[in-house]
């Protein structure tokens, strides 16, 4: 996201990808499967490892030590129960999901200045943010580019499940109080999934602002919308954070989750936490990333839908991935939508795409209760047409629109 020009120069100035270390590293250590619940805490202690999380949906645990995770590791991966030992770093993962146009690595000179360019083109097209509701509700053009209004009396998404997860959602907001139904902090899980950064209340209100004569709308704005809260104020978490995220997914039988999040690489767990999403039934939807290159993880998975992100002017955003990876395309510049405290504000990335794809799912789902990950994926694409001059690796099937999908 870009949250106005100057924070987006600011970043970028200041454009790290891995946060500090924590105090304690972490692994995640994965068992061979009819490896009991028990036994896999037990062998990880037993190696000298913390067991700060279970993983069950993958046989995993997780592990931290102060200073020597590595012996704990070295130890565990020499028993015949243990499949193998994944990294687990702690990084930001909206680094690679705002549109700053450079890649995710420390920019080289040519790329901070492909950043400025791409940063001073959005300056063109970006709006102040709102701190205040209008007098009236606005209809963002995104919502309207993807026809949502055109479904809505059909559906509109009513008593579909869906799950966003990323910095959590302003659960006293005007326009998403109402819909939330539930959701759990994964970081702290005393704490709540209130949204202390703001890109998880904007991807909130694309997806599912109410319809009631003020502030802005979303493409499906009667579902019933959960928040998971993976990453910190910063945008920050470990693997093992997003991952224990999807699992709740899965395990809560949500229908759709949106994940604008990601990064440059994955690893085998966050793999598996996308596959049993897909085994759950969940329809994951994902953005692609804002490198200009390739499709960041967990969206570059093949269980995930990667959404692109296009302009008012049906091209390609500069700043967005592209790949054979890419599902989809969807509105993802100059973006207005709901933000923390209560506010609006006007964000661009793939990471404001994903969602109008996450409420276009919730529509067809709403239309075809029981719809799995594969058939909404295979709808999508029947319901999409193809951007001019955008080149395939950009848009894959195209942008969807909402009247051709519940048709």
């Amino acid at each position: 996201m870009v949250r106005g020009i100057k924070m987006g120069l600011l970043a970028l100035s200041l454009l790290v990808i891995q946060s500090s270390a924590s105090a304690a590293e972490r692994r995640i250590v994965v068992f061979q499967p009819g490896t009991s619940p028990a036994t896999r805490v037990a062998l990880a202690k037993a190696a000298g490892g913390n067991v700060v999380r279970e993983l069950r949906l993958i046989n995993a645990v997780v592990i931290e030590h102060p200073t020597q995770v590595s012996m704990a590791e070295s130890k565990l991966l020499k028993l015949s129960e243990v499949k193998r030992v994944d990294p687990n770093p702690r990084i930001n993962w909206l680094k690679m999901a705002d549109a700053r146009g450079v890649d995710f690595a420390v920019p080289s000179t040519a790329g901070i200045l492909k950043g400025i360019e791409s940063l001073k083109a959005m300056k063109q097209q970006a709006e102040d943010p709102a701190p205040t509701a209008p007098g009236a509700q606005e209809t963002p053009w995104g919502i309207t580019r993807v026809k949502a209004p055109e479904a809505w009396a059909t559906t509109r998404g009513k008593g579909v499940k869906l799950v966003v997860i990323d910095t959590g959602i302003d659960m006293t907001h005007p326009e998403l109080s109402g819909i939330i139904k539930g959701g759990w902090n994964a970081i702290s899980t005393a704490a709540t999934f209130n949204d202390d950064n703001g890109h998880g209340s904007h991807v909130a209100g694309t997806i599912a602002a109410k319809d009631d004569a003020k502030g802005v709308v979303g493409v499906a704005p009667e579902i019933d919308l959960y928040g998971v809260k993976v990453l910190d104020e910063n945008g920050s978490g470990t693997f093992d954070d997003v991952i224990a995220g999807m699992l709740w997914a899965a395990e809560n039988k949500m229908e759709v989750a949106n994940m604008s999040l990601g990064a440059n690489s994955g690893n085998q767990s966050l793999a598996d936490a996308v596959e049993a999403m897909r085994k759950a039934g969940v329809i994951l939807i994902a953005a692609a990333g804002n490198s200009g290159r390739s499709v960041g993880y967990p969206a570059a998975y093949p269980g995930a839908i990667a959404v692109a992100a296009s302009n008012s002017a049906d091209g390609l955003a500069s700043f967005s991935s592209r790949g054979p990876t890419v599902a989809v395309i969807a509105p993802g510049v100059s973006v207005k939508s709901t933000y923390m405290r209560g506010g609006y504000d006007t964000l661009s990335g793939t990471s404001m795409a994903a969602p109008h794809a996450a409420g276009l799912a919730a529509l067809y789902v709403a239309t075809h209760k029981g719809a799995s990950p594969e058939a909404t994926r295979a709808a999508l694409a029947a319901a999409s047409t193809k951007l001019p001059g955008v080149p395939d690796i950009g848009q894959g099937a195209g942008l969807p629109t909402a009247d051709k999908l519940v048709r």
